[in-house]
């Protein structure tokens, strides 16, 4: 089965794709995030706080994302991000983009016979 993306609707960034992976198993509030991003990433992806919240209100206001649930810590509200059956269509949408797309070159590079075997 091969998943497309929406018609008009462009690749990920590699920050918006590591933020969505993150809540893949379950929600998180923004430091969380951050941290599952880095971890994801192998440390590619570092996520200044500003950057994160500007990209979870674009994600939210696109319905990817939602607030699962607000608390407070320390006298300090947290809020924890969810995604939405959106979120996990385009991330996983994405995933399979850019697997078939890594394909391409892995099938050439791996061949018996080519210049990388």
């Amino acid at each position: 089965m091969v998943f497309r993306m929406p018609k008009g609707s462009p690749a990920v960034s590699e920050p918006t794709y590591f933020i969505l992976a993150s809540l893949l198993d379950g929600p998180l509030h923004g430091h969380g995030i951050i941290k599952r991003t880095l971890s994801l990433s192998e440390e590619r992806v570092r996520l200044p706080v500003g950057t994160l919240y500007g990209a979870l209100d674009r994600l939210a206001a696109g319905g990817l994302i939602t607030v699962d649930r607000e608390e407070t810590v320390d006298g300090r509200p947290r809020r924890y991000f969810r995604l939405t059956e959106q979120g996990t269509n385009l991330v996983s949408a994405e995933a399979l983009r850019m697997q078939q797309a890594a394909s391409v070159v892995t099938s050439r590079i791996l061949r018996p016979g080519s210049a990388f075997s």
